[in-house]
């Protein structure tokens, strides 16, 4: 059986640890080097730095914040937002990463993963999906955080990912993400079933039933998760919340509704071995 992967995902902006619905409408929560040690602590397996305006500006620059976690940070690091040469991606892996996420310069230039994997390793080359759906059974991939329509199927895409290199593929389900709502098993199975590289479901956790089902009806091989972890970052941290910076008013409110359930990374691993599902606690 095998083991399944825990990795929390930092949207960042600037400076700053952001988070939106259907990756929109993003408010800042604190320093992703907070969230980032409190999360190494519980356990985490890997984290996902994801620069989330860079591909706007076509540019990176999770650098200074990257070198700095991997100095304190003894798992994997994978950062996504704004890659779109050899050389970007080898200065990431220089700054501390150890894997690279890439997603619009490679529905540009598909032959960059083939590239990249040769130079790097395919297990270095993670590619991001940002699904949208379209229609009954019908989903298009996007690009700039859900933002810039492609046309482009994501099933043919992520077996054309598969075929050029990729080492993983992250599935987000832009209609899902931030929502709480539970992940699009329809999505994740299928693009699980047409691949054979490791699937990482992401978007739409709420609970940790939710993140059972992903695991074991659509077979995914890692969760990546924000906002159920964020909102538990938030409540332990309560004591000093009037001096955590950014909006944590929204965190706390948001912990209220129905469709969350604050959840920290080992209550969740202990769920996952509770369903027998394999996991490193």
């Amino acid at each position: 059986m095998k083991t399944v992967r825990i990795i929390p995902r930092l949207d960042i902006k600037g400076p700053n640890l952001v988070k939106g619905i259907h990756l929109e409408g993003l408010r800042v929560l604190g320093k992703p080097s907070d969230f980032a040690k409190f999360y190494y602590e519980q356990g985490a397996d890997e984290l996902m730095f994801m620069d989330v305006v860079a591909s706007l500006y076509e540019r990176n620059s999770l650098h200074d914040i990257i070198s700095e976690t991997a100095k304190r940070i003894f798992i994997p690091i994978t950062v996504g937002g704004g890659l779109r040469t050899i050389s970007d991606i080898k200065d990431v892996l220089r700054a501390g990463a150890d894997k690279v996420c890439l997603n619009t310069a490679v529905i540009k230039n598909p032959s960059l993963i083939r590239e990249a994997s040769r130079m790097f390793g395919s297990s270095t080359i993670v590619v991001a999906i940002e699904a949208i759906k379209e229609g009954e059974g019908k989903y298009l991939a996007y690009t700039d955080n859900g933002r810039e329509y492609t046309g482009v199927d994501v099933f043919d895409w992520a077996q054309k990912a598969d075929e050029l290199g990729a080492g993983e593929i992250v599935i987000t389900s832009v209609d899902k993400e931030g929502t709480g709502q539970g992940y699009d098993l329809e999505l994740v199975s299928k693009v699980n079933s047409l691949v054979s590289c490791p699937v990482i479901a992401h978007g739409g956790a709420g609970k940790p039933s939710q993140v059972v089902d992903v695991l074991q009806k659509a077979k995914a091989d890692a969760v990546m998760i924000s906002s159920l972890f964020h909102y538990d970052f938030i409540k332990e941290n309560e004591s000093t919340a009037s001096s955590l910076e950014g909006n944590v008013e929204f965190l706390k409110q948001k912990r209220n509704f129905h469709t969350f359930e604050a959840c920290s990374i080992q209550h969740l691993k202990h769920v996952l071995i509770d369903h027998q599902i394999e996991c490193r606690l």
